[in-house]
């Protein structure tokens, strides 16, 4: 079938945004003295918000309220400095969004990164293309994989949630896209594995954005 919108999770998705938030999170957490992470161990931290990477991130111990919220503000004082070093569209996006653009296809980025970030990114690193809407964690919404911000996003798009596809790289993006009724499709680019992916849902699989586009043409 061919879908009428896309909804796009941002890291690990449209976004390679890794080693900034890696690298920040280990300079807030050595300030302080405790264990920094891998890349790989961050692979898996990251995905449900900024308050609970923190949390995962700190030694269990260590994880009380007014820790978290010390650290947590550090971390976005850091991230706003240093949240685009390497941060970049992943190889293939931009000729994904262009030829999206030139079908016509409704545009829309969800994601569990705070709502600032979410914006800053979309406008400063995709911003040679439009977006319907673009949606990060704020105060008051549940995060992924609770569906209401795909859901929202569906009724501004005026489109039935059954015709949108959904686009993540992780299990959260894909238990969202079926609580809210959506094509879930997993990519293989990003921060999670293929297992995960398969195991929470994932309605297909692709290992290069050029494979999305054929879900937006009629069989």
């Amino acid at each position: 079938m061919a879908f009428n919108a896309v909804i796009f999770d941002l890291d690990g998705t449209l976004l390679d945004t890794l080693q900034d938030i890696v690298q920040t999170l280990n300079t807030v957490l050595a300030r302080r003295n405790f264990p920094v992470h891998t890349m790989e161990e961050c692979r898996f931290l990251v995905g449900h918000g900024l308050r609970e990477l923190v949390r995962k991130a700190l030694p269990e111990n260590k994880a009380t309220a007014a820790t978290i919220d010390d650290v947590l503000a550090d971390l976005v004082e850091v991230y706003n400095i240093n949240w685009n070093v390497h941060s970049r569209p992943y190889s293939g996006i931009p000729e994904l969004l262009d030829r999206l653009t030139s079908l016509g296809i409704k545009k829309a980025i969800l994601s569990n990164k705070a709502h600032h970030f979410t914006l800053l990114c979309a406008e400063k690193l995709l911003g040679s293309w439009t977006f319907d809407t673009v949606l990060g964690y704020r105060d008051g919404m549940e995060p992924k994989p609770d569906p209401q911000g795909a859901l929202s996003i569906a009724a501004l798009l005026n489109e039935n949630p059954a015709d949108i596809l959904y686009v993540g790289d992780s299990g959260i993006d894909m238990v969202t896209a079926a609580s809210a009724g959506m094509y879930g499709l997993g990519v293989l680019w990003g921060f999670r594995p293929e297992s995960e992916l398969v195991s929470h849902g994932a309605k297909s699989l692709v290992s290069h954005p050029e494979e999305i586009i054929r879900f937006f043409e009629a069989s």
